[in-house]
């Protein structure tokens, strides 16, 4: 059965609003729009052949948002494990990005950094060996502006479209599919994964017509996700040595002027003592690497993202790097003379 698409424009605004089986999303172009005032429906049939080379946490979200949609969705991943649970929900399995890419039409990135990037695309059995020209890719995972730049450029070369797209939102809303997208590409590349982008997004914003724009606004919102979180875990454990009852003390800060989407989310994995990895410690010991990096080659002071990055490193060192990034709590208690809930003293 076709999806029904319905674009509602608003007068001189720049903010679309689409329904996709049933949900709403906003576009939002940063650019400056020409936007006339119009309702209209298209009829999409659910003939669109997607891949989804890494499924993490965000990538198995974006695979199952896109089923849902009605994709047909090859999924590719090293583990065997994670492939046999995707057949089970109904997509196709891949072993290699060679494989995942073959007839896709658009094709969505969701590796750890740019060298795996780079060895899924340009390696042996990698996706280019069998994209088709003209296929769109996604590239959604959180690389240096510069990574990002040299590898759309090799794809353009090509004969790809890219779309420097990395997301923020966590697991939750990947499985939702209502993420947030920080997206720059060409206007073309745009019109050849709006569909995708729809299917697994709540928010897209379009930051420019060139890839890396949206690498550097996601390097942005790292800065501020790592420290939130160092700040998360300071603030727990200095409370658990002040023998303050944590779940108490959680619900006060996720109400007062405090909290933070962080705290709201890690806050409550320290409470549980639940270090199961949605996002690992080692993620952000690589995003804080490229916020420090990066500062330091555009002549910019980041202390506090210098100080949150030692303290993930700290904790990777320490055996937590595979653990929830809320693990490096664990270093402060243990610093502190700190029990927290879960936590062996």
């Amino acid at each position: 059965m076709p999806l029904l698409f319905i674009e509602c424009f608003l007068e001189k605004a720049n903010i679309r609003l689409l329904t996709i089986t049933g949900k709403l999303r906003l576009v939002i172009d940063t650019g400056i729009g020409n936007i006339a005032k119009n309702c209209r429906g298209s009829s999409v049939l659910n003939t669109k052949k997607t891949a989804v080379i890494g499924l993490g946490s965000m990538g198995w979200g974006a695979a199952l948002s896109l089923l849902k949609a009605g994709f047909v969705v090859r999924g590719c991943d090293v583990r065997s494990e994670v492939l046999t649970r995707f057949a089970e929900s109904g997509g196709t399995p891949c072993t290699t990005p060679a494989s995942a890419a073959e007839d896709a039409d658009v094709i969505l990135v969701y590796v750890v950094n740019s060298k795996q990037v780079e060895d899924v695309l340009f390696g042996q059995s990698g996706a280019l060996e069998t994209a088709r020209p003209s296929t769109t890719f996604l590239l959604c995972a959180t690389m240096a502006p510069s990574a990002t730049t040299a590898i759309a450029e090799k794809l353009e070369a090509a004969g790809m479209f890219v779309i420097d797209a990395p997301v923020s939102g966590g697991h939750v809303r990947a499985l939702s599919g209502e993420i947030t997208v920080m997206a720059s590409g060409t206007p073309e590349a745009f019109d050849k994964a709006s569909a995708v982008l729809d299917a697994i997004s709540a928010k897209v914003f379009r930051l420019g017509d060139r890839p890396g724009a949206g690498s550097q606004v996601k390097m942005i919102n790292q800065l501020l996700a790592g420290v939130h979180i160092a700040a998360t875990a300071e603030a727990m454990t200095l409370a658990a040595k002040a023998g303050i009852d944590l779940k108490t003390l959680y619900d006060v800060i996720c109400v007062s002027a405090g909290s933070s989407w962080m705290f709201e989310n890690r806050g409550e994995h320290i409470v549980s003592g639940d270090y199961t990895p949605r996002s690992a410690v080692n993620i952000f010991v690589k995003d804080l690497g490229i916020v420090t990096s990066e500062a330091g080659k555009a002549g910019a002071v980041t202390p506090l993202a210098a100080a949150a990055l030692d303290l993930f490193e700290e904790a990777s060192q320490a055996g937590f790097g595979l653990e929830d990034d809320a693990a490096v709590a664990k270093i402060l208690a243990a610093k502190s003379g700190a029990s927290l809930p879960g936590v062996k003293d």
